[in-house]
């Protein structure tokens, strides 16, 4: 029996493209970033961004040493970093509205401020006056919570502060290593892959 659903965002509610942002960097001359970052894998510098650890400006600051490309702008690193945040479809946010009529629901994002200004703006600029955290018991985004997906210590820290119940709990993630951490806890879990969509789950 399930009671409570904690969402992830990209590739979920958001739509996420991994390439355009690679396509990006490499426009950029940043031959390294697909060791850098990617769906799978994200080097020191950007799980310290995506755990709150270093702000926007050092976080700048330390892309252009690593890459060895001084002349980078902030503008030019926020944009290609941004590149791969879509859209919100509509329909999606629908269902969720349905949805949490039945069941407890919350999210769980590994994502950093500069990703989190982009898909606000995504978000109200398509759907005007559309609050997307509230349509959460609570929204957990990683780099607010000091903590990221795959770490256990992340999910139990959430099921404790909201007193779930991880039996009575389901997860849903498009990424394997996220949803096999959470098993750990206990939750029941849905590894939702393209080209299934939330539409598809029968919840």
């Amino acid at each position: 029996m399930i009671t409570h659903i904690i969402f992830d965002l990209g590739g979920i509610f958001l739509n996420i493209d991994y390439q355009k942002t690679e396509n990006a960097f490499l426009d950029l001359g940043v031959s390294r970033f697909p060791e850098m970052f990617s769906q799978q894998t994200a080097n020191d510098l950007f799980i310290q961004l995506e755990t709150g650890r270093i702000p926007e400006t050092d976080f700048y600051a330390a892309f252009r040493s690593e890459s060895g490309l001084p002349w980078l702008t902030n503008t030019d690193i926020r944009d290609a970093w941004n590149a791969m945040l879509l859209d919100f479809p509509g329909e999606r946010l629908q269902w969720l509205s349905m949805i949490r009529e039945k069941y407890n629901v919350y999210l769980f994002s590994n994502t950093n401020a500069i990703h989190y200004k982009a898909f606000m703006e995504i978000m109200e600029t398509a759907h005007p006056g559309t609050d997307f955290n509230g349509f959460f018991r609570k929204a957990y985004y990683s780099h607010e919570l000091g903590q990221r997906k795959p770490d256990l210590h992340a999910f139990e820290a959430i099921l404790a502060e909201q007193q779930l119940d991880p039996s009575h709990t389901l997860f849903i993630d498009d990424t394997l290593k996220n949803i096999e951490a959470a098993r750990k806890t206990g939750m029941q879990t849905i590894h939702l892959q393209a080209p299934q969509t939330l539409l598809d789950l029968d919840l």
